[in-house]
């Protein structure tokens, strides 16, 4: 029920198509199998939440297959680190396995001191391991007993899972790997007619890791073992400071499922509680109801009775007595300082608005589901890249109507500001992910080719763009602007800039600090985020509420005849910012256990690129309702 509930009708749409065969998205067809055919297990990476560093997987001494072969990947797919390879698992169709040496030897593995210390280091970690088969990632069920009624009824049975399986376990001050994998495959017959071999869909993949020492493993011929009974086992300790023999098994089994191959993601889509993000789409609902009623107030009653004071002709002469937003006319629409810079952060906005807007509503269609790995990555960084056209346009435009002239310049400021900024510090912390080696970094090639769709994509799009928007007709303002500047009275304390960013960030955050925390989880805790149908009407709530609290901030700066809005509403209008660097440092703090320097450096380096992002398009936002705000209201009134 709760996979019918996530607000994804387009998503369910395509699995109807999907299962009639009508319709299929690239890389996510369905793979018939026939009995006995091969499955072929996949490993993806190594993966912790105290690290925030990926490692490929036989950056341990798991056993190898007679040849080692990579699936060539996508841009998303690196940048996520993933390195998908094959293994030495052999698992056939609808055929058990009971218990299996996987290395497929007599004698023992034995793990180097080297080997040994590297491996009890990645436990002690709290590292997972990632596989996939039949693009369907392993997951570990884990049951949890709660007693919701009182002390006096039955206990019951709350199942969930988790993404990969555990590495190891500690107990103490001894640590354990889990050397023996309890492959769990559901598969879904499909109805075919009499004389046709059945064919079958992977529909759940599952795993129970077991740690069982060398000495309680018994082994056969052909690489078959049997598993200790019962609870007698010990489990396999590996010590750090010598040599390790053990043995890597796996078993088999398969289960018939009803779940059909369109739903088989359903385990993995719903572990969040869609409750949850009812209450955030209501919560939002509330914030912009709330601002609505603000502003029906400012305009309908306090802007309508100042614009029939204004318009009076028999009591000029009292309302230019008076304070108020008329007085600041000749000045409202002065250029600001440093217009070339204002108008390059506000084409970047725009063309990191377009990118979100299509990326949102595109996964909201379910044409970027989790099963095209790196689709989303790939398709955002492509996005943002063909976006620049947009943004130049803008950005060129804007800065001829303050009045500039230096349009080259202006482009090339346009197309390498932001991604600037964001590609210095993405590389600065390439080189220490480099320095970690993790499959985390970024590498050069990728790093080669990322440059040159930087600079043979974006940066003529921005230009042709920028080109455009200059030639045309700059924005018509309503009033004329004097030449001598009016001078500013002083200001009262709550019009201070930082107070205004607090007071205009905190009604945006928290139309959207709920889903903040799973979009925190899947890219800091390696969940999957797939409510795209909420995460869209967030967004679109967001846009709203941030032109609302920027139109009511920048009608009291007014009122206060102070005409210098350009840059303060840019910065007020991105304060919710503020608030997501906030609780990014509250998550840190209380959700994850990271300790060392460097997966820290990269968690405040990547959220200072995640804020950056986010107040250049909340900025950005605002700003625009302000301007066509202000270039109404003055519109409205007669001018001598």
């Amino acid at each position: 029920m709760a996979a019918a509930m996530d607000w994804l009708p387009w998503s369910l749409l395509l699995s109807l198509m999907w299962e009639t065969g009508a319709f299929y998205v690239p890389g996510v067809a369905p793979i018939n199998f026939h009995q006995n055919d091969p499955v072929e297990i996949k490993a993806v990476k190594l993966t912790s939440s105290r690290t925030q560093l990926p490692y490929e997987y036989y950056s341990l001494p798991f056993c190898h297959p007679k040849q080692i072969t990579y699936k060539a990947e996508n841009l998303g797919e690196v940048l996520r680190g993933d390195r998908i390879v094959n293994t030495p698992f052999q698992v056939l169709m609808n055929s058990e396995k009971k218990c299996e040496v996987l290395c497929g030897e007599s004698k023992p593995m034995t793990l180097s001191v080297e080997q040994s210390r590297l491996v009890a280091e990645r436990i002690t970690e709290d590292y997972y391991v990632h596989l996939i088969a039949d693009n369907l990632p392993v997951a570990t069920r884990l049951e949890l007993y709660s007693n919701r009624e009182g002390d006096d009824r039955k206990k019951e049975k709350d199942v969930q899972f988790e993404h990969g399986y555990r590495l190891g376990f500690m107990d103490g001050s001894k640590i354990y790997l889990h050397n023996h994998l309890s492959f769990i495959l559901y598969y879904h017959r499909e109805d075919l007619e009499e004389d046709q071999e059945h064919t079958y869909r992977v529909v759940r993949f599952e795993v129970i890791p077991q740690s069982i020492r060398l000495e309680d493993l018994k082994t056969g011929e052909k690489n078959s073992c049997t598993l200790p009974e019962g609870t007698n086992s010990s489990p396999q300790e590996i010590d750090p400071n010598k040599e390790n023999q053990l043995y890597f098994t796996y078993s088999v089994h398969w289960e018939e499922s009803d779940i059909k191959w369109a739903s088989r993601w359903d385990t993995y889509l719903t572990m969040s509680d869609v409750q949850i993000h009812w209450f955030s789409i209501i919560n939002s609902v509330v914030v912009v109801f709330f601002l609505s009623g603000i502003l029906s107030m400012i305009i309908i009653r306090t802007l309508r009775k100042d614009i029939a004071n204004y318009n009076k002709e028999d009591d000029i002469e009292d309302t230019m007595e008076e304070s108020g937003w008329k007085l600041v006319h000749g000045d409202v629409f002065r250029p600001p300082q440093y217009p070339m810079i204002l108008s390059s952060l506000l084409g970047s906005g725009i063309q990191l608005f377009c990118m979100i807007l299509i990326v949102i509503f595109v996964a909201m269609l379910g044409m970027l589901s989790p099963s095209s790995r790196g689709a989303l990555m790939t398709t955002a960084c492509f996005l943002f890249m063909f976006m620049g056209v947009f943004g130049g346009f803008s950005a060129g435009r804007l800065y001829r109507t303050l009045k500039g002239h230096r349009w080259k310049k202006g482009a090339f400021c346009t197309a390498t500001l932001y991604p600037g900024v964001v590609f210095g510090i993405c590389f600065v912390l390439n080189c220490f992910i480099w320095g970690k080696h993790s499959s985390g970094a970024v590498p050069f090639p990728t790093m080669v080719a990322l440059l040159c769709m930087w600079f043979g994509i974006s940066l003529p799009l921005v230009y042709l763009g920028y080109y455009f928007g200059f030639r045309k007709q700059p924005y018509d303002n309503p009033v004329r602007t004097n030449q001598i500047p009016r001078q500013i009275p002083e200001q009262r304390w709550y019009m201070n800039r930082f107070v205004g960013i607090l007071m205009a960030g905190i009604l945006p955050f928290g139309a959207m600090f709920i889903e903040l925390f799973f979009i925190f989880s899947a890219i800091w805790e390696n969940q999957f985020y797939y409510l795209f149908g909420f995460l869209f009407l967030v967004f679109i709530i967001l846009v709203v509420s941030c032109s609302q609290i920027s139109i009511v901030m920048v009608y009291f700066q007014l009122c206060a005849e102070d005409y210098r809005w350009w840059w303060r509403n840019f910065l007020v209008s991105g304060g919710s910012a503020f608030y997501v660097l906030v609780y990014a440092i509250f998550y840190f703090v209380n959700k994850l256990d990271i300790v060392e320097f460097i997966p820290s450096l990269l968690y405040f380096g990547y959220t200072a690129l995640m804020v950056l992002s986010f107040w250049l398009l909340t900025g950005t936002i605002g700003f625009y309702a302000a301007y066509m705000f202000v270039r109404k209201i003055y519109a409205a009134v007669k001018i001598d």
